[in-house]
């Protein structure tokens, strides 16, 4: 319902896309719902062989659009939810902690709390 479960942090420049398999590799037989950034050919591949139903929509560009459940997409506002909840706490959103540590740190317990609501 929208609550975190894994927090892996990047540099600025890094897209979060990259980490995508990092975050999945526990995930088997569920919906894996994501934005176009995560439609790629190599995440698919990886998806479907631990049984997941893959809910993301194809790119604008896609030379060969893949079809995907439009009643289950709608859920994917949870995660966007999730982050609204997030820049709620002022240390988060505005950066304060200088090290990873001390960021993630704080990330993980700010994700508790939400988890405890």
């Amino acid at each position: 319902v929208g609550r975190p479960i894994k927090f892996i942090l990047t540099t600025g420049q890094i897209h979060e896309s990259t980490q995508s398999k990092a975050l999945l590799s526990d995930v088997r037989d569920a919906n894996v719902l994501g934005d176009k950034a995560y439609d790629s050919k190599d995440l698919y591949a990886f998806l479907l062989e631990r049984g997941c139903n893959i809910v993301i929509p194809p790119r604008s560009n896609a030379k060969e659009p893949h079809e995907y459940d439009k009643e289950i997409y709608k859920e994917r506002h949870l995660i966007e939810c999730f982050f609204s909840k997030l820049k709620h706490f002022r240390r988060v959103f505005s950066r304060f902690d200088k090290t990873i540590i001390s960021f993630s740190g704080f990330l993980n317990f700010s994700g508790s709390l939400i988890w405890m609501r």
